[in-house]
């Protein structure tokens, strides 16, 4: 249901179903300015003038019910399609002979396409064909006759009814698909940030635990094992396993931060600079929106665990910051032998997500980029490029703020 109610926010039906409040308003009125012209033709005045008076009150009353295909039920629309067929059905009763031999209009005029395409919104063109084709047939039995104009106007209106109700069919099954991909995206968006954070944390210390354990020996060995197991399994979850559920505003979790004054980007990424990592970039601050700052230092933060991971907890790092007027470029390099060739993707798919996510996954959700040049025997160098403008997210959040306005899914 909440799928249907997203589809429905972004639908092409609400303006149509604007334009046919305006249409019954605007055809009510022209089928009583008709009558008022023709009054004197008419042989029983009063069942014209009745009919209209009840058209018009019922036209006005029910324009609010117009708003949407929710509150246009099957009852309603029964009742205003047989309205529209009554009117039909006693136009030869209040016309003259020589009017209604003159194959004068109908009193409720072409009103009574309105009832045919409310149909059509309402339940596609299998409802539009059979409102279309009971109306056809109520002027067929009016006029007593199928006259050419008679048969023209029938077929018009029984096309254009179907053609409408297919369309709209077509939207819903279009808004129903876009609905569900944007749902997809942002839950597998929130599922690979969900890994950074896990990769930055929890399976650290596992491998750290498991580094030691097997070091020390003993209880410490076993310890090392369980952890290496916890380890293996953890990263299968959050590579193949089910998308975490979503963290909504007003539960349980972190409050949300102030994303609305800039961060400087040096002092961020100053509590990693120490005796083996150099920092270095301008003077001045280098100003970034809160996220794109938090994000890009955590990538940094990740790129300097790689390092002490797979060089040495005593290998040199330099960090280099460069502010340009459209973006910000920052380098780590280190010291150490490079990366085999093929080693990146042979670690994505053992679920080791380090420069995968933790690094690439980040820049990319910011609409920058990472890059990675690496030669052997001269170490590693990884090139972070972070836009100054539209640091909203990327498509992560555009499929996220579109999911929070039409109250849709999963994250």
């Amino acid at each position: 249901m909440r799928r249907e109610a997203a589809a429905m926010s972004m639908s092409v039906e609400q303006p149509l179903w604007r334009a046919l409040t305006a249409y019954r308003a605007l055809t009510a009125v022209y089928a009583v300015a008709i009558a008022v012209v023709a009054r004197d033709s008419y042989e029983r005045p009063q069942v014209a003038f009745g009919y209209l008076a009840v058209l018009l009150v019922w036209t006005l009353a029910t324009l609010p019910r117009f708003t949407g295909a929710a509150r246009c039920t099957r009852p309603f629309l029964a009742v205003d399609t047989g309205l529209a067929l009554a009117g039909i059905l006693l136009t030869p009763l209040a016309d003259g002979a020589g009017r209604h031999a003159a194959d004068g209009p109908t009193l409720p005029s072409i009103w009574t396409a309105g009832a045919v395409l409310a149909c059509a919104l309402k339940g596609g063109w299998r409802w539009a064909a059979a409102a279309s084709t009971l109306v056809g047939a109520a002027n067929l039995a009016q006029r007593g006759e199928a006259s050419p104009n008679t048969l023209h106007n029938v077929l018009l209106v029984w096309v254009a009814a179907i053609a409408i109700g297919y369309v709209v069919e077509v939207a819903r099954a279009s808004e129903r698909t876009l609905a569900r991909a944007l749902e997809i995206q942002a839950a597998t968006r929130e599922r690979e940030r969900l890994a950074r954070d896990i990769h930055d944390g929890v399976l650290q210390v596992l491998a750290m635990v498991q580094r030691r354990g097997t070091a020390v020996g003993g209880e410490a060995a076993e310890l090392g094992r369980l952890a290496g197991e916890q380890e293996a399994a953890l990263r299968r979850l959050i590579t193949q396993g089910p998308v975490p559920e979503p963290r909504t505003e007003g539960g349980t979790g972190t409050a949300p931060e102030d994303d609305t004054r800039p961060q400087d980007l040096m002092a961020l990424l100053g509590r990693h600079a120490d005796a083996r990592v150099t920092l270095s970039g301008p003077g001045t601050p280098v100003e970034l929106a809160p996220h794109a700052a938090r994000e890009t230092a955590a990538a940094v933060g990740a790129a300097l665990d790689n390092v002490r991971t797979h060089v040495g907890p005593g290998a040199r790092a330099w960090v280099l910051v460069e502010d340009e007027p459209d973006q910000v470029l920052v380098s780590v390099r280190d010291e150490g032998p490079g990366i085999p060739e093929g080693r990146l993707a042979e670690a994505a798919e053992e679920g080791r997500l380090g420069v995968a996510q933790s690094i690439r996954g980040r820049l990319r959700d910011l609409g920058g980029t990472a890059e990675l040049v690496s030669v052997p025997g001269q170490g590693t160098e990884v090139e972070l490029t972070v836009p100054k403008q539209d640091q909203g997210g990327g498509e992560a959040a555009t499929g996220r703020r579109y999911l929070a306005r039409t109250g849709e899914g999963t994250q």
